[in-house]
């Protein structure tokens, strides 16, 4: 079934503390340096950049390298300096930033892949660099010897990489045990009905966020070990990037239409039923339009199918004529549910779990500093942009404490 543009709740702006405007192109990818008032920034225009904030609270570019093709990806390691970036041609060239980040030093160029570098990773406790790209290839290779270890052939090319994780084209998430010569799958699951553009995993909790182009993220309890997976919908685009603030338990979103969703995470959520199949309403048992026999018998019209978002019941449009939020099962924007399961639902059943805001450009790009609580997203307007954290992080707990009307 198609989804239906639901409209956003009133947004707010956060305080824009940056921005950062002088590329050529859109920024690919851009990190917040942890500890240190910068931004690094890999960009279309073939450039490499480190931004420092100087006396007039401007960024200003401290280094700026040129390459010979696009930049699609980076991964920076802040305890060894070491930038991993991804080309358009497929090959990932390798980095060493001075500790003053006002010098790049060049130290290794690998050829990944036959196509586009999507994703690269830096796994320090193993050395190991890990890369995908649109030759539906998984590398992992040794950054100290430069050896490549093993590949992995996906069904589909790979947009998000997160440690054994791998969201792919088809909307499939699979988890695979990485060795030091060899590769093993562990198991697949599949919720999405859009590719996943995005993953981000809690170690504490062991669980693994996934978003997608079709507008939804899911959380898997990957810890839980008993399968649950549950929907959150709170986006009107694409999810372009998930980050997790574990020390408030916060999930971040961002969508391609400029939209930041600040999800609170500690509170107890709950699965979306299963869409039963029913060949008539299961509230007024009138036959939908393919059931011709109760259709001839009862010499009534069929009727359209939907169904309950809150008990999964098979029910036609006149007993089903109310929406509402449900959004401890994700639904932060009203939906479907039939007339028994509305009166069910009180004020504090449709109480908000997030805060909606508004970034004023579309998102390519996001990245979360947990050491600051900074912000920072590269937009189609080619501009990247740093945000308090004060306005991202405290909003959910002010507003469930009822501070905030």
């Amino acid at each position: 079934m198609a989804a239906e543009r639901q409209p956003r709740p009133q947004a707010r702006t956060p305080c824009l503390l940056s921005t950062i405007e002088p590329f050529q192109d859109v920024v690919s990818s851009a990190v917040i340096i942890p500890k240190e008032d910068g931004v690094i920034s890999v960009s279309e225009d073939r450039t490499i950049r480190v931004w420092l904030k100087r006396d007039s609270g401007q960024y200003w570019p401290s280094v700026y390298h040129t390459l010979s093709t696009s930049c699609s990806c980076m991964s920076f390691n802040p305890e060894t300096r070491r930038l991993s970036v991804g080309m358009d041609t497929g090959s990932i060239c390798e980095f060493v930033l001075s500790e003053d980040y006002n010098k790049l030093t060049p130290a290794s160029t690998y050829q990944a892949h036959q196509g586009r570098v999507t994703v690269v990773l830096f796994v320090l406790e193993m050395e190991w660099l890990l890369s995908t790209g649109q030759d539906k290839n998984l590398n992992w290779l040794c950054s100290e010897s430069g050896q490549q270890l093993g590949t992995y052939r996906t069904a589909a090319w790979v947009s998000g990489l997160q440690h054994a994780f791998v969201g792919d084209q088809s909307g499939q998430v699979t988890i695979l045990k990485l060795e030091q010569d060899s590769c093993s799958l562990v198991t697949t699951f599949k919720g999405h009905t859009g590719h996943v553009t995005a993953l981000c995993w809690d170690p504490v909790q062991r669980v693994l966020f996934s978003g997608s182009s079709d507008h939804s993220i899911i959380m898997w309890d990957i810890g839980g070990r008993k399968g649950t997976a549950i929907e959150l919908q709170g986006h009107n685009e694409k999810v372009q990037g998930l980050c997790y603030a574990s020390h408030t338990r916060q999930l971040i979103s961002c969508s391609s239409d400029g939209s930041i969703v600040i999800w609170n995470m500690d509170v107890t959520r709950q699965e979306t039923p299963e869409w039963l199949d029913s060949d008539s309403c299961q509230k007024c048992e009138q036959p939908f339009f393919w059931n011709f026999k109760q259709m001839w018998d009862s010499k009534k019209i069929g009727l359209r199918q939907h169904h309950c978002r809150k008990c999964g019941r098979a029910v036609c449009a006149k007993c089903s004529s109310r929406r509402s939020a449900i959004p401890l099962m994700g639904f932060e924007f009203e939906v479907r549910v039939c007339d028994g399961c509305h009166e069910s639902i009180s004020d504090e059943d449709r109480a908000p779990t997030v805060t909606f805001h508004d970034s004023k450009h579309g998102v390519v790009h996001m990245h979360y500093e947990p050491t600051t609580g900074k912000l920072l997203t590269s937009g189609t307007d080619k501009v990247v942009k740093v945000r308090a954290p004060q306005d991202i992080i405290i909003s959910v707990g002010l507003i469930s404490s009822g501070i905030i009307e």
